[in-house]
């Protein structure tokens, strides 16, 4: 019904059912991993209204383990990228998976999937973290970039009353770095390659 891939790693579909409705993945060496992906077969869909809570469980100092809601999928949303590498040092969650005896390592962690109700899911609130962000690291790298420049050069601004002239240098109005900035982000936000062309 499920798979997990963790990148380099082989794809794993062999879930471990731990109860009529829980299921769960090994993920050994999960120190080295950053991101998880968990989806369905399409062999067998979710029964109607229905749909898995996704959950990351990593032993803490004790050998307890800690359980962190991901996220979910559905019929409607099959797949999900999660990002796991900051979470092993959080606090745990509310979670499904406490009174079963699972049998673990203390260099593995899990990912468990409960199979719930749809509206039971939307009322979940997954750890702030581990969604993937949808923006790429050199579109997050050029907005830092601009704001950093505009901040910068904004922090010089006077006004021409306060200018003691100088012909020797040249005067940038303000107003024409804050057009090119502006125009900058809107070009990055339609096409972040648009500097290639």
């Amino acid at each position: 019904m499920f798979g997990c891939l963790v990148a380099g790693r082989l794809v794993q579909t062999a879930a471990q059912q731990v109860a009529e409705d829980k299921f769960v993945f090994d993920l050994p060496d999960y120190e080295n991993i950053n991101h998880v992906v968990v989806f369905m077969l399409g062999t067998v869909p979710f029964p109607e209204g229905m749909g898995g809570s996704v959950y990351f469980s990593y032993p803490d100092s004790n050998g307890m383990s800690v359980w962190q809601l991901l996220g979910f999928v559905t019929n409607g949303k099959p797949s999900a990228i999660f990002k796991i590498s900051g979470l092993k040092s959080g606090e745990g969650s509310q979670h499904p998976f406490g009174a079963m005896n699972i049998v673990r390592t203390p260099s593995v962690a899990q990912i468990g999937i409960s199979v719930e109700l749809l509206d039971s899911l939307a009322q979940q609130t997954p750890v702030g973290n581990a969604a993937v962000s949808s923006v790429d690291s050199f579109t997050q790298f050029t907005q830092k970039m601009l704001d950093n420049f505009y901040n910068f050069a904004s922090s010089f601004a006077v006004s021409q009353a306060q200018m003691t002239p100088s012909p020797s240098e040249m005067f940038i109005p303000a107003n024409v770095v804050l057009k090119w900035y502006e125009n900058f982000q809107r070009r990055l936000a339609q096409n972040p390659l648009f500097w290639k062309t």
